[in-house]
């Protein structure tokens, strides 16, 4: 039997190869998004949680193998940095009020939140990549973490520092322009990840920029998809542009597409967008 018989619905995801380690086995999970608070779905495969994105456009089908899949609308993974998606429920948890830092919370009562089951799955993710932006104190065999603004404004400013420089990289536009633009720029696309209040408006200040023009600014689609790559999933220093992908379908990787006549090519999906005026 081929592999597409019995398939009611099929969908096209080009995801990162998953590593040597682990079983190779995805999973999906409902989370809040760090912006927006809607709930939001997120990719774990092999300790690496990564963000969906979807592509439609109004006529079109994938032709994988033999088979026709008719839904034409294309589903990608990028890695996210996990900070971006705890900060806001650490923000939450440390129940600051004024100048008090708040409260230490032990991490598994931080990450309970009955709605969203799925943050339980992350626990030793978070475990690892809060201690960055937390104050940690350790009693016995038990640690408490409680969210510092001065470490997570240093992370900010390090994520900034690193899709600056990854954009002078990619358009030489950006290389030319005051650096000033460059890091409002840099300040905007941070802005898909996390509300502005506390921490935009924290950064803006820190780097003198007004908040509400670095945060209207809008980079080109094709190069706000490699910083993304890039620098928004990465914990530590840039990672490559993830150009080493693989299609899959349902947990299994499809037969290289076939040519047809009238065809498109996956690239001429993603447009480039004007630059908006400064």
């Amino acid at each position: 039997m081929a592999w597409w018989e019995g398939v009611d619905e099929s969908r096209l995801l080009i995801a990162p190869v998953p590593g040597e380690t682990g079983n190779g086995v995805g999973q999906l999970l409902s989370l809040r998004h760090p912006k927006s608070g809607n709930t939001t779905s997120y990719l774990l495969l092999n300790g690496l949680l990564q963000e969906l994105h979807w592509f439609k456009q109004s006529y079109g089908s994938w032709f994988l193998g033999d088979y026709v899949c008719e839904d034409g609308s294309l589903y990608t993974a990028t890695p996210v940095d996990p900070v971006f998606i705890m900060l806001p429920i650490f923000e939450e948890a440390r129940m600051k009020k004024g100048d008090d830092p708040g409260k230490f919370r032990q991490l598994d009562e931080i990450i309970f939140i009955s709605s969203y089951p799925g943050y339980q799955q992350l626990l030793s993710i978070a475990e690892h990549s809060m201690q960055v932006v937390c104050d940690v104190k350790e009693i016995g065999s038990a640690k408490f973490f409680r969210l510092d603004d001065s470490k997570v404004l240093a992370w900010l400013y390090h994520k900034v520092c690193e899709i600056k420089k990854t954009l002078s990289v990619l358009d030489k536009n950006y290389a030319a322009q005051q650096e000033k633009d460059t890091l409002a720029d840099a300040v905007s696309i941070l802005g898909d990840y996390m509300k502005d209040e506390p921490w935009l408006k924290l950064l803006c200040d820190h780097l003198k920029l007004n908040l509400v023009e670095a945060t209207r600014k809008a980079p080109d689609v094709e190069i706000l998809s490699a910083v993304a790559e890039s620098n928004l999933g990465s914990q530590s220093v840039l990672q490559g542009k993830g150009s080493d992908k693989k299609s899959t379908q349902t947990g299994k990787q499809a037969k290289k597409a076939r040519v047809e006549t009238e065809s498109r090519n996956i690239k001429e999906m993603f447009t480039r967008a004007s630059r908006r005026g400064k």
